[in-house]
């Protein structure tokens, strides 16, 4: 009994410690956000498993860019977010560090605009103290897996190596490893990197929401796709999100 109380009394301290983290996490991006973008994120999650940490944002839209996607000027608004972005990663990647005590190796992001969502991926060299394993037995992985491989398959070709985990019972993580043709890093070496990204971004969305997903808990609820690419490490990251059950 008393090894028993000792082991739950030092779980809720682990689990004190982690939601601290998402809270200031949560409160520091929010700021940051309207400080950079002149109007901040209705509400904003942060998920933490393992390496991994998620900052998703929910109706984040500037009244700026609220006019552009009317006219549908999708391409400015992406541009004028990744300007700010590339400006503000470092800070958080540095508060990150401060309150974990890890800094991200990776940072990731991409956007929703017609859902005003927007998703943020930290990846970590070491695990966050205190955070739960993931969860890589999810219902439905091999199914999933097979998908984003058929995906793959049809925008670049299959990726050297893949791995899918749920971050949360609403978000599954996939990230890809070794997915660039040739004529697609010379592009990059050429300096068409963000036209690239943009058209693999667009592609490749575009297969995800439409995709025929197979008959899964997971599957049936499918929100939200966000991709983003790491063309240095040759590498992409995924994330679905779901509907509340």
């Amino acid at each position: 009994m008393h090894i028993r109380g000792l082991y739950m009394n030092e779980s809720h301290e682990m689990n004190q410690q982690i939601n601290q983290y998402k809270q200031q996490i949560t409160s520091y991006t929010g700021k940051l956000l309207r400080d950079h973008f002149g109007k901040g994120p209705e509400s904003v999650f942060v998920s933490i498993g393992h390496t991994f940490i998620i900052i998703y944002l929910r109706n984040f839209l500037t009244p700026s860019e609220r006019v552009l996607l009317e006219q549908d000027h999708i391409l400015i608004i992406d541009q004028m977010r990744e300007k700010l972005m590339q400006m503000m990663i470092p800070e958080i990647s540095g508060f990150i560090e401060i309150v974990t005590g890890v800094r991200p190796r990776e940072f990731y992001y991409d956007w929703s605009l017609h859902n005003k969502t927007g998703m943020l991926v930290a990846i970590c060299s070491e695990p966050i103290p205190n955070s739960q394993p993931v969860n890589e037995r999810y219902t439905g992985k091999p199914e999933i897996e097979e998908e984003i491989l058929k995906i793959s398959r049809k925008t670049q070709k299959e990726p050297e190596e893949l791995y899918s985990c749920e971050i949360s019972p609403r978000m599954l993580l996939i990230i890809r490893t070794g997915i660039l043709v040739r004529i697609e890093k010379e592009l990059i070496r050429l300096g068409h990197g963000e036209l690239l990204k943009g058209v693999k971004r667009n592609m490749e969305k575009s297969f995800l929401h439409n995709n025929d997903w197979p008959e899964t808990p997971f599957s049936k609820r499918l929100s939200d796709t966000f991709v983003d690419w790491n063309f240095d490490l040759d590498k992409s990251v995924i994330l679905l999100t779901t509907e509340p059950r």
